[in-house]
C-alpha cells in the first residue's frame, strides 16, 4: 500500500429503494433530481414500487450482503468496521460519512455494488462520495472505491453458478441464456468500457457454466423516445427467438449485483409475461449478492489494497485494470434515468 494513512473501515455502497409506500415518491424525487424528468413518468414508475407494496428488494439483500461480509473479514482478516450507506434513499451517503468521522475513521475503501465501468454504475458514484465528503470538510473520512470487478474469477465463478442452476430446470432440454444488463444512452457507452465489459463477462460465464447459446440484451430504458440507447432489448431479443422456434430461456440478470426493481418488475413481471404471450418457458438466475464466492471476492478486493503482495486476480490475460479510473473515463452530461 502507498504512505497514506491505512484503510480502517468499509464502506458498502448501493443505489438504495423505499421500504414502504410512503417512501416511494421521496426516494424517486431523489433519484431524478435535477433531471427535468416529467412528474407523470415519476408515477408510472411508483406504480411499479407498489406491486411490491413500496418496498424494493435491494434493502433486504444489501443488509444480508452486510453481514456476510462482516462475518468473512472477521473470520479471514482484515478485521475492520463494515459501513453501509446509498446514494438515493437511508442510510445516506452524507449521514453515513459523518457517523464514521465520528467512530474516527480516517480512511475507507468503498465497494460499491456495480461491476461495470459507466457514468452511472461508477463515476456517479464516485462523484457522490466527493460531493458527500465536501459537504462534511477537512474532517471528512478520505474514501478510495475499489476497482471494477467484472473481471475477477470468483464474481464470474458466482454468476456461472447461478446460471448453472437456473439452466437445471431445463434438465436436458436445449435452452438458451439472455444475459440482461441495464441500457445506457449510447452517448455513455461511448465514452466507457461498458458494452466491452458486460461481454467478457458474459462470454466468461456462459463458458464456465457449460452453455454455448447466449446472448446480450439490454433492459429498463427509462429515457426519451428519440435518444439512442443501447440495444437490442430484452423484449426485441425474445420476440426473435421465439419466431426462430426457442421455447426455453433462462434470463441472468448479469449485470445487477443483487435483486433490484428492475430485477423483480422489469424481468419478473414484465418480462416473464412476454415469454408467456411468446409461448417461452422461462427461468430467471438469480443475482450473485448473496453467492459465497462474491463474499470472498470482495475481502480478496480488500486485501489486495492492504497488501501490494497480495495478487490481483484477474480473467483478462492482460490483468485487472488500475485501482482509479483515469480522469477523462465515462465523463458525459447525460443522465436522465428515472430508476
Amino acid at each position: 500500500m502507498d504512505d497514506q494513512q491505512p484503510f480502517d473501515a468499509l464502506l458498502l455502497f448501493s443505489f438504495g429503494g423505499p421500504e414502504g409506500p410512503d417512501e416511494v415518491m421521496p426516494f424517486l424525487e431523489n433519484v431524478t433530481r435535477g433531471k427535468n424528468i416529467p412528474r407523470a413518468r415519476l408515477e408510472a414508475v411508483a406504480e411499479h414500487y407498489m406491486l411490491f407494496d413500496g418496498v424494493s428488494p435491494i434493502n433486504e439483500h444489501l443488509r444480508a450482503l452486510l453481514v456476510a461480509v462482516i462475518g468473512e473479514l472477521n473470520e479471514r482478516g482484515p478485521a475492520i468496521p463494515v459501513f453501509w450507506a446509498n446514494r438515493f434513499w437511508r442510510p445516506l451517503l452524507p449521514e453515513v460519512l459523518a457517523e464514521m468521522a465520528e467512530q474516527g475513521v480516517g480512511r475507507a475503501l468503498a465497494f460499491v455494488t456495480s461491476a461495470f465501468g459507466s457514468y452511472p454504475g461508477c463515476r456517479a458514484y464516485r462523484e457522490a462520495i466527493d460531493e458527500a465528503r465536501a459537504s462534511l470538510g477537512s474532517g471528512a473520512p478520505q474514501v478510495d472505491k475499489i476497482r471494477l470487478f467484472y473481471d475477477h474469477p470468483d464474481f464470474i465463478a458466482a454468476q456461472a453458478d447461478r446460471v448453472r442452476r437456473a439452466a437445471e430446470a431445463f434438465g436436458n432440454d436445449r435452452q438458451r441464456v439472455l444475459f440482461t444488463a441495464h441500457s445506457i444512452p449510447q452517448a455513455m457507452a461511448a465514452v466507457s468500457p461498458y458494452e466491452r465489459q458486460l461481454h467478457e463477462a458474459c462470454r466468461w460465464t456462459a463458458e464456465q457454466a457449460g452453455l454455448s447459446d447466449w446472448r446480450l440484451a439490454y433492459q429498463s430504458r427509462s429515457g426519451p423516445p428519440n435518444e439512442p440507447w443501447l440495444e437490442p432489448s430484452v423484449e426485441d431479443t425474445l420476440a426473435q427467438w421465439a419466431a426462430e422456434g426457442c421455447r426455453r430461456v433462462v434470463l441472468a440478470p448479469i449485470g445487477f449485483l443483487v435483486e433490484h426493481m428492475e430485477v423483480a418488475y422489469d424481468l419478473d413481471i414484465e418480462a416473464a409475461g412476454h415469454c408467456r404471450r411468446l409461448g417461452i418457458e422461462m427461468v430467471r438466475a438469480g443475482t450473485v449478492g448473496g453467492h459465497p464466492r462474491l463474499t470472498t471476492m470482495i475481502r480478496k478486493l480488500i486485501a489486495e489494497r492492504f497488501d501490494p503482495r497480495v495478487p490481483r486476480e484477474s480473467l483478462r490475460p492482460e490483468g485487472p485494470g488500475d485501482d482509479l479510473c483515469p480522469p477523462y473515463c465515462c465523463r458525459t452530461n447525460v443522465a436522465n434515468t428515472a430508476r
